[in-house]
């Protein structure tokens, strides 16, 4: 009987912020259309804020997952048996991975306002992919499951 790895799952939600520039996005608009009259500048503020407030929701819907033995980072799914030691990073690491560290042939799941990552090393010799560099706001908690699922995969 195979355990299962303890189940991780993390949704890269937009900070709160990202809203309040979806507001002031429709107060544009708004303020383009107020020429043509109430109703239009009324149209302006409801689709601006929705059309921006959708793309804010849609960057920020991306989720991270360890799912039985594989890793689920955004479209990207990969075997726990294909990756090496994972490596927590604070903010002034996590910065320098993605900028000047950074390998162009990398998966870079990463989002700019999160300040810490976890970066991956593949293990597998038939992919390119040198790591998995990780925005995530619990790295030992995903570098924690990413062991656990790993273990239990070569079990």
């Amino acid at each position: 009987m195979q355990l299962s790895a303890p189940p991780y799952e993390e949704r890269l939600t937009a900070p709160r912020s990202w809203w309040a520039m979806c507001l002031l996005v429709g107060i544009a608009m708004a303020l383009v259309l107020l020429p043509f009259g109430t109703l239009p500048l009324l149209g302006g503020l409801v689709g601006g804020t929705a059309v921006a407030a959708i793309v804010a929701s849609s960057y920020g819907s991306v989720r991270i997952r360890v799912v039985g033995d594989s890793l689920v980072a955004g479209e990207a799914k990969i075997p726990v048996t294909a990756l090496g030691e994972a490596e927590i990073m604070d903010q002034e690491e996590a910065r320098a991975w993605r900028t000047y560290k950074a390998d162009p042939r990398a998966f870079m799941l990463l989002r700019a306002y999160i300040p810490t990552a976890l970066r991956v090393r593949v293990t597998d010799p038939q992919d390119p992919t040198p790591y998995l560099y990780l925005s995530t706001r619990e790295p030992q908690r995903l570098a924690a499951a990413l062991e656990s699922a790993r273990t239990t995969a070569q079990a």
